[in-house]
C-alpha cells in the first residue's frame, strides 16, 4: 500500500484529482488531494505548509505534482520525508528562478510557436464535456501573485527519487519541449503517458495505472 499526496497545478483545487483518488483507493492505496492557499500573499512557506500538513500520519508518501506544482513539490520534499516525487506535465524550476520568469527562460512561447493561450483548446480538448463544465463553473481560482515573484528557494533539486510523467497530447507543454527541459534541468527522461495537460481529468485510469506501477 502506498500513500499518495496529490498536488494540483495553478487552479489550486483538490477537486482536480477527484477522478483519481477513488481509483487509487480501489486499488488498496491511500490518497489525499491538497487544496492550495487562495491568499494572494501566499508564498512558498504557506504553500509548502499546506502540502506538508497533508503528509501528517503518512510514512514516506509519494508526492504527485501537476504543472505549476513542480515548483512546490521539491520544496516540500526538502522539508519533510517523501518516498518519491512524481512530476506530471510539470514545470521544472532552476535555483533562484521565479515562476513568472520561467516562461521566458525556458522558451515556452517558442515551443508553442507563438500560439495564444486558449483555455478550452489547450487544457480541456480531451476532457469529457461534463467534467469540463464542472471544472469551469463558478469563480475561477488561481495561484498567488507572490508565488510568481518569489525566487525558488532551493539551491538544487532535493535528493529524492523523481519520476517525470508527460502526457503525449499536452498542447500547453508540448512533449518535445518537456523532453529537452527535463533532460537539461533534471537529467531525466520523461515517461510518456496518454492524455493532455489535465490528464487526471481526461485519462484517470491510465494515470492511476502508471502511478501504481512506479
Amino acid at each position: 500500500m502506498t500513500d499518495f499526496v496529490l498536488v494540483p497545478g495553478a487552479d489550486g483545487r483538490a477537486w482536480y484529482w477527484h477522478r483519481v483518488v477513488p481509483l487509487l483507493r480501489d486499488r488498496g492505496h491511500d490518497a489525499i488531494a491538497v487544496d492550495l492557499p487562495q491568499s494572494n500573499d501566499a508564498g512558498y512557506d504557506e504553500y509548502a505548509e499546506a502540502i506538508r500538513q497533508a503528509t501528517f500520519g503518512r510514512h514516506n508518501p509519494v508526492l504527485v505534482a501537476q504543472s505549476l506544482a513542480g515548483f512546490l513539490a521539491p520544496v516540500v520534499a526538502a522539508r519533510t520525508p517523501v518516498a518519491r516525487i512524481v512530476l506530471l506535465n510539470a514545470m521544472v524550476p532552476a535555483p533562484g528562478e521565479t515562476a513568472g520568469d520561467w516562461w521566458g527562460n525556458v522558451g515556452h512561447a517558442e515551443a508553442r510557436h507563438g500560439k495564444q493561450f486558449d483555455l478550452l483548446d489547450d487544457f480541456f480538448h480531451d476532457v469529457p464535456p461534463e467534467v469540463t463544465a464542472e471544472a469551469t463553473a463558478g469563480t475561477p481560482t488561481g495561484p498567488s501573485e507572490t508565488l510568481f515573484t518569489e525566487p525558488w528557494p532551493l539551491d538544487a533539486w532535493p535528493d529524492v527519487p523523481t519520476t517525470f510523467l508527460q502526457g503525449v497530447d499536452d498542447r500547453f507543454f508540448p512533449l518535445e519541449f518537456q523532453r529537452r527541459l527535463v533532460r537539461r534541468r533534471l537529467g531525466l527522461d520523461v515517461e510518456e503517458i496518454p492524455g493532455g495537460h489535465l490528464v487526471a481529468l481526461s485519462r484517470p485510469d491510465a494515470l492511476v495505472h502508471r502511478l501504481t506501477s512506479i
